[in-house]
């Protein structure tokens, strides 16, 4: 750890610390195709969906065995991410898989392009990466 950063660990002086991660909200381009992409390439659930009148702007509320991780939004006319060459921001998401070779035959099926299986040098697990209809990086992590 860089010595100039002190660590919030349980026996540390700071009084708050967050419980969870909320959620994760991301701005698509065309709300029906990564909806329909989030919902049957990725698998998450439709949660819940309303139209926001005043803003012009669908949010759908997508989830995983029942809990609540992304709020998908459309706005009229956003501007493009910048994906590549890497930018300030969020990286990308990460999805945990039970198994890798299952999850790349699946988007394969679905039609969606990915780089090669690798392994973290770290932690010795597999991955591979993804993206969006809007090129947001998305990974899948054998656990």
């Amino acid at each position: 750890m860089n010595k100039n950063v002190k660590q919030n660990s349980e026996n540390s002086y700071f009084s708050f610390k967050p419980s969870d991660i909320h959620h994760i909200a991301i701005i698509c381009s065309n709300y029906n195709t990564s909806l329909r992409f989030y919902l049957e390439v990725v698998g998450l659930e439709l949660l819940g969906e309303v139209y926001r009148e005043d803003r012009k702007s669908w949010k759908a509320d997508l989830g995983l065995q029942g809990k609540y991780l992304i709020e998908l939004f459309s706005f009229p006319d956003p501007p493009q991410r910048i994906s590549q060459p890497e930018a300030t921001g969020l990286r990308h998401l990460a999805f945990a898989v039970q198994d890798i070779e299952e999850a790349a035959k699946h988007l394969k099926n679905m039609g969606v392009q990915t780089e090669a299986i690798r392994v973290d040098e770290y932690t010795k697990k597999r991955f591979f990466f993804f993206e969006d209809p809007d090129k947001l990086p998305i990974e899948f992590y054998a656990v």
